[in-house]
């Protein structure tokens, strides 16, 4: 149906799900500055989007404790948060399919490429990927179109034979401004208005609905 042969894949709510391992990280910064949070499920908002923002934006925090609270987070994540996560059923089938189909599959993700690279090694997925863009613990290339613009001139990608596939507004947004082709994933921590209004062209409702809109 789409008859492109780049595919650039967000990483969290896309790949995997990653809500045990970034919601306790978050939580671990949050008690930093004296903050309890009694159900995990209230800090999904933290997945998809850039971290530091959304310690801005949901607690209010200043510059400066962000950046404290990055480096909290971090402290959970780098040793445990990153392996408490789990591959999406269906995924490495799919992966595995598309290359069998000779497609050029690339990872374009805001979490640091370093960490985006030791989940997909640990799950066996890296394999797949001729290349994995993330951004740098420095805080440089956090935004999504910035991560996407990086994997198409690293790779030299042509925007109009590429397709971004994610599961969030950013990713979707993003996409689009860099002249993508767009499928929103429904089995992530988006919904089907968010992705709406971000404009994906397409929509996924299960990991077999997206084989089928890449593989027909």
């Amino acid at each position: 149906m789409l008859k492109k042969r780049n595919i650039l894949f967000d990483l969290d709510g896309t790949l995997t799900d990653p809500m045990v391992g970034i919601t306790k990280s978050v939580r671990y910064a949050l008690a930093h500055f004296g903050i309890e949070v009694a159900a995990l499920e209230e800090l999904t908002p933290f997945i998809g989007p850039p971290l530091k923002g959304s310690f801005q934006h949901f607690y209010g925090f200043s510059e400066e404790d962000a950046e404290t609270a990055l480096q909290k987070y971090r402290e959970y994540f780098s040793k445990t948060g990153l392996f408490e996560n789990q591959v999406y059923e269906g995924i490495p089938s799919l992966l595995k399919a598309l290359k069998e189909q000779n497609f050029h599959l690339y990872v374009a993700t805001s979490k640091p490429t370093v960490y985006a690279t030791q989940i997909l090694e640990h799950f066996q997925l890296a394999k797949y990927f001729d290349f994995i863009g993330g951004s740098l613990l420095s805080g440089e290339r956090v935004e999504k179109k910035d991560v996407i613009d990086y994997v198409l001139k690293e790779k030299q990608i042509d925007p109009e034979n590429a397709i971004m596939v994610g599961d969030r507004s950013f990713d979707v947004s993003a996409g689009r401004a860099a002249g993508l082709t767009t499928i929103g994933v429904l089995y992530g921590y988006g919904d089907r208005n968010e992705l709406t209004c971000a404009g994906a062209a397409y929509f996924a409702e299960t990991v077999e609905d997206l084989k089928t809109l890449l593989l027909s």
